[in-house]
């Protein structure tokens, strides 16, 4: 991903070359450069990966490769790449991108030199190629070994953007930070008989849509209930979510709990997980809260359908509005005494869908490449 160092869509590779380098294989990576190096990237530098960050500059060869291209678009870093693939001549080069299409330059230079897969994170409906985009993208993803999702939405919505049918595609999980086998007790309730929400996620309002949340929660009837909501977190909107639950006179009922190492310590102080995003491939906070036997209320974007069996094992949302997040809840409130017995459920249907140790599985499939 660029603009930051670090990311939910950093598990999956990140984890896989662990487990690669364990077996034996030499990987390299590119990342997104930061100052000081993050600590995950510090964490696989001692493992051994041979670790490349990417400057945002504009360097001198930048600028040539850039005129030899004519490409316009041509981003300052990807010559930081086209040198790193020069000088170790990959037998495999994976290109995984936070969003669902990496920069068409950037295919363009793999493909004319590796053999190449594809990861997708993400993808959104406001986001459409340009025409002439359109062919540029099929040809770069047919010229793919394999393209993986991790979700089938997010694969079936590209697929609708560019006018395009994958026979090289493949759905993939990512990796989680609880045990698989997780199982933190049920919250013990208050007097009142409080309803403890957790927000788990980046603090980015453009994408995980707190302000949804909060608008929801301001409606009259949740000011004569009894229930506060626990963002976990960091981000670059803290101040403005604090701001909007400031304005909407809930903040006496809103905590910032900042970025939490063990997750499972969020699942034993909280009864629910609510995700109002704009937009998702799978998120690690859904598979994670629901492998400590917690449900969860969601908007109906990315994969959220495919892993929550709406009623059952927690509730989806519509639409990333307050008016559907809102009727969500309310579900919720009234299901209170079902609450943990539709954790249990969730705990037992997630298990159902993901792999214990995503990461061998993703690493089994590379070399399956490879070979």
């Amino acid at each position: 991903m660029e603009g930051s160092a670090w990311g939910g869509s950093e598990e999956l590779w990140s984890e896989t070359a662990k487990e690669l380098v364990a077996r034996g294989v030499h990987v390299a990576a590119s990342v997104h450069g930061s100052t000081p190096v993050h600590p995950r990237i510090q964490a696989l530098i001692d493992r051994g990966i041979d670790v490349r960050q990417r400057s945002d500059k504009r360097s001198l060869v930048a600028r040539v490769c850039r005129r030899l291209s004519r490409d316009t678009t041509w981003p300052p870093w990807i010559s930081d790449i086209a040198e790193l693939i020069a000088k170790k001549k990959p037998a495999l080069v994976v290109i995984s991108d936070g969003g669902i299409v990496p920069a068409v330059s950037l295919v363009e230079l793999v493909a004319k030199n590796s053999p190449f897969a594809t990861i997708a994170h993400n993808n959104f409906e406001y986001w459409w190629p340009h025409d002439e985009m359109v062919s540029q993208y099929q040809n770069s993803y047919a010229k793919a070994l394999r393209c993986f999702f991790v979700s089938e939405a997010n694969k079936s919505l590209l697929e609708k953007m560019i006018n395009w049918q994958f026979s090289n595609a493949a759905i993939v999980r990512n990796p989680f930070n609880v045990k698989f086998d997780a199982r933190p007790s049920w919250p013990t309730p208050s007097e009142k008989g409080e309803l403890r929400l957790a927000c788990v996620g980046r603090l980015d309002i453009r994408s995980k849509g707190q302000n949804l949340l909060l608008e929801a929660l301001a409606r009259s009837i949740w000011q004569q209930r009894d229930w506060k909501l626990t963002f976990y977190g960091d981000g670059p909107m803290k101040k403005g979510i604090e701001n909007l639950a400031d304005r909407l006179q809930i903040s006496h009922r809103v905590f910032m709990a900042g970025h939490v190492k063990d997750v499972e310590t969020v699942w034993r102080d909280n009864h629910v997980l609510v995700q109002p995003s704009w937009h998702e491939g799978l998120p690690l906070s859904i598979v994670e809260a629901m492998l400590c036997s917690r449900p969860v209320v969601a908007t109906n974007v990315g994969g959220n359908a495919e892993i929550m069996v709406d009623g059952i094992t927690g509730f989806l949302a519509d639409a990333s509005t307050p008016h559907s997040i809102a009727a969500a809840l309310e579900r919720a409130w009234e299901a209170r005494a079902r609450l943990e017995e539709m954790g249990k459920n969730g705990a037992e249907h997630i298990r159902q869908i993901i792999p214990q140790d995503p990461a061998a599985v993703f690493a089994e499939q590379l070399l399956e490449l490879i070979n």
